[in-house]
């Protein structure tokens, strides 16, 4: 049977060929240590549950909610934006609820992208950058992932190659899945050349709080004239250990947060009410939360960063996010990330997430996540040293992805 026209222009979900292993291996009794998915394993703050316990008894708050957000919440986002970053925000006007900042990627680019537009995205990034625009009509255009000296002379060359001129670049620092971190004159420069070319920014900031080294992550609406031409996601899934929750803001340019409010009051009534409700608290909380997950994940990165190096796979230490980008071990980078993420499933009972999954340019990486404890991080890393001690004999059983080229 035919495919529907915007599920053809979507590749084969590769993380589903990952999971089917896993799910096989399990049901055969195998003890998978999951690093794949970055689907956090940290209660939600107990605090905030009993908030929402409160809440849920009322039977006021079971009807429908506020799409964009009550008003309390997008006070509660305005203030932490003031308090965090020092950026004033207008909670009427510029600043949007979203059920995660995946769903408001979604759908801001079915608010503003017609068919043939031109987007500019980080390759490797996270799926909805792209795919997003893709399902909307939109056309991706790759860039550079790094926010170095190279990032505007890369920059300039797409949009002089690119036909129609480019609508939007979409940034992504602290970066899922590379773990890179912008600094504010990397901002200052990125929106300067966009307000010269008359370039939307589409800045995802889910990361923001979880960082490890040096000075927090910046936000591009530091930058003065950003609200000129930019939108910035954020979600409280990782701060705040809240993934089931799907609670996240866009905040930022009056016009873009208004085209996105628009659409997105045909699609939902918004979040429960109880969990909006809870999240206020915790955004207007004193942050010891936030610091808590922190020191959760910066712990574990140490202990994946040392017993895996001592495993023999070195693993360059994030400085931010709840993943590190690992370069796939040399014997094993002829077959690729997909071939050899399946191999750590079948050999080492440890699943990761293959980069090519992020775009091609991730290809020689893989992607683990800090979502098991730190036993269960030093088990994966005595399983990788068994894998990695039979190397040779592994690949004399596996064809390289250079032969199906």
């Amino acid at each position: 049977m035919e495919e529907f026209h915007k599920t053809r222009r979507l590749p084969p979900y590769v993380f589903e060929q990952v999971n089917r292993l896993k799910a096989t291996a399990r049901s055969q009794g195998a003890d998978i240590i999951d690093l794949g998915m970055g689907n956090p394993d940290l209660p939600t703050p107990k605090s905030i549950v009993d908030k929402l316990c409160d809440v849920v008894r009322d039977p006021r708050t079971h009807r429908y909610s506020s799409s964009r957000g009550i008003p309390g919440l997008r006070r509660a986002q305005a203030n932490y934006y003031a308090r965090r970053f020092g950026v004033k925000l207008d909670p009427e006007r510029q600043v949007v609820a979203t059920l995660g900042s995946k769903e408001g990627f979604a759908n801001m680019a079915q608010a503003i992208t017609a068919p043939g537009d031109v987007v500019l995205c980080p390759n490797p990034t996270y799926p909805i950058h792209a795919f997003g625009f893709i399902m909307s009509g939109g056309v991706i255009r790759s860039i550079q992932a790094q926010p170095d000296d190279s990032f505007i002379p890369a920059l300039e060359r797409a949009v002089k190659h690119s036909i129609p001129k480019p609508l939007a670049l979409i940034l992504n620092y602290p970066s899922n899945p590379t773990a890179h971190v912008a600094t504010l004159d990397f901002y200052k420069d990125v929106v300067a050349y966009a307000r010269r070319n008359d370039i939307i920014i589409l800045s995802d900031l889910a990361y923001a709080e979880i960082f490890f080294d040096g000075n927090p992550p910046p936000s591009v609406l530091q930058v003065p004239g950003a609200m000129d031409v930019a939108v910035e996601f954020t979600s409280m899934s990782k701060t705040f250990s809240m993934p089931g929750w799907r609670m996240g803001f866009a905040v930022g340019n009056e016009r873009l947060i208004s085209a996105l409010t628009r659409v997105k009051s045909y699609l939902d009534y918004g979040a429960f009410t109880p969990i909006q409700v809870a999240a206020t608290a915790a955004l207007n909380g004193d942050g010891t939360e936030i610091e808590d997950v922190r020191e959760v994940y910066r712990k574990r990165r140490d202990v994946m960063v040392d017993t895996f190096g001592r495993a023999g796979w070195e693993i360059p230490a994030p400085a931010a996010t709840m993943f590190a980008w690992a370069p796939i071990p040399h014997p094993f980078k002829s077959i690729g990330s997909l071939e050899f993420s399946k191999l750590l499933v079948e050999k080492a009972d440890v699943a990761v997430a293959p980069g090519i999954g992020f775009g091609e340019h991730g290809d020689d990486f893989v992607r683990l996540a800090l979502v098991e404890n730190e036993h269960r991080i030093r088990q994966a890393a005595r399983n990788i040293k068994r894998f990695l001690s039979t190397a040779s004999q592994t690949l004399d059983n596996v064809i390289p992805l250079s032969a199906h080229r």
